[in-house]
């Protein structure tokens, strides 16, 4: 269960992460990670602001879902968020088809998993795995 738990919370973290990247003010943290996305998947100039608007719909629900889960003050129930994460997830993963290639949705899936496994770091060497230990 508590792997459950833990699972749900980084599944959540790594959508929110990744709608983070869409995140679209004209500066700022937001504005870098979607023009990093946009490199890195290649994304045409009509692509940019689909992507854009899909990611930050996901990131709306997923605030709500946790907004909703921690409004009546209790514990959340872990397992209805994971499935809740797990269908906007799907959803999301079904709108981007529509408008990425099939090469561009394989590497985004490649980012959210490697985002979801720790390799996405701050600073210099952002986006490279950690270094190896002998």
């Amino acid at each position: 269960m508590k792997v459950l738990t833990k699972a749900s919370m980084v599944a959540l973290l790594a959508l929110c992460a990744a709608a983070a990247f869409a995140q679209g003010a004209a500066s700022g943290p937001g504005a870098r990670h979607m023009e990093n996305l946009a490199i890195l998947l290649d994304l045409s100039d009509a692509q940019k602001p689909q992507v854009q608007s899909i990611l930050q719909g996901a990131h709306t629900q997923m605030r709500q879902l946790f907004q909703q889960s921690t409004a009546n003050g209790g514990k959340p129930d872990f397992q209805a968020m994971h499935a809740a994460h797990q269908q906007i997830q799907q959803d999301t993963l079904q709108k981007l088809s529509a408008v990425l290639s099939p090469a561009q949705l394989k590497k985004f899936q490649a980012l959210e998993q490697m985002h979801a496994h720790g390799f996405a770091h701050h600073g210099a060497n952002q986006g490279a795995p950690p270094p190896m230990s002998n």
